[in-house]
């Protein structure tokens, strides 16, 4: 996190609306990429997004640490993502759906839609966040309250699945993460 986005916080902890709009542009875009990415529709990703800055606003007073914002967003898109998966709120995701990701092969960027969609909801969830998000095992069962070893465990079942289903595509799983 950078200097000016650790003021933003700051401000926005103390009730500057402007701050807080500021880091909102800043982060929106990842956050609905992940949201995307975890429940697989569009729609439902901005709606969780936006659900998710409105957490952020009422909360953000009680975050102790503004170098820990990072990670402390991340935790509350995963606990919003997991209270609507526990309310069976998650649309089918069993279609693909345009997608808003850097990839530039759209078939590969379907596929993988569709593996995902494969997944149970904690290996999907694990597998986006050790995968698409660049967290750690540890970050991720701290993310998602998950015991370490259940982790490790979603995340090789997960990448085995998907290296099935996408077996026409070079892809290395195994080295793209720890």
């Amino acid at each position: 996190m950078d200097h000016a986005e650790a003021v933003l916080v700051s401000l926005a902890q103390h009730g500057d609306v402007d701050a807080f709009t500021e880091i909102v542009r800043r982060r929106q875009t990842s956050v609905r990429q992940l949201m995307y990415r975890l429940s697989g529709d569009a729609s439902f990703a901005e709606d969780l997004a936006q659900q998710l800055f409105i957490k952020l606003w009422q909360n953000i007073h009680s975050l102790r640490d503004v170098q820990r914002f990072p990670g402390w967003l991340k935790k509350m898109a995963v606990n919003t993502f997991t209270s609507h998966v526990r309310k069976k709120q998650l649309p089918d995701a069993s279609e693909p759906v345009e997608t808003p990701t850097d990839f530039r092969d759209p078939t590969l960027v379907d596929d993988l839609s569709r593996a995902l969609a494969t997944l149970d909801e904690s290996p999907r969830l694990c597998i986006v966040l050790a995968y698409l998000e660049g967290m750690t095992n540890e970050e991720i069962s701290t993310a998602t309250d998950l015991p370490l070893g259940t982790v490790k465990s979603h995340i090789r079942r997960g990448s085995e699945k998907l290296r099935s289903y996408l077996s026409s595509y070079d892809l290395d799983l195994e080295s793209a993460h720890e």
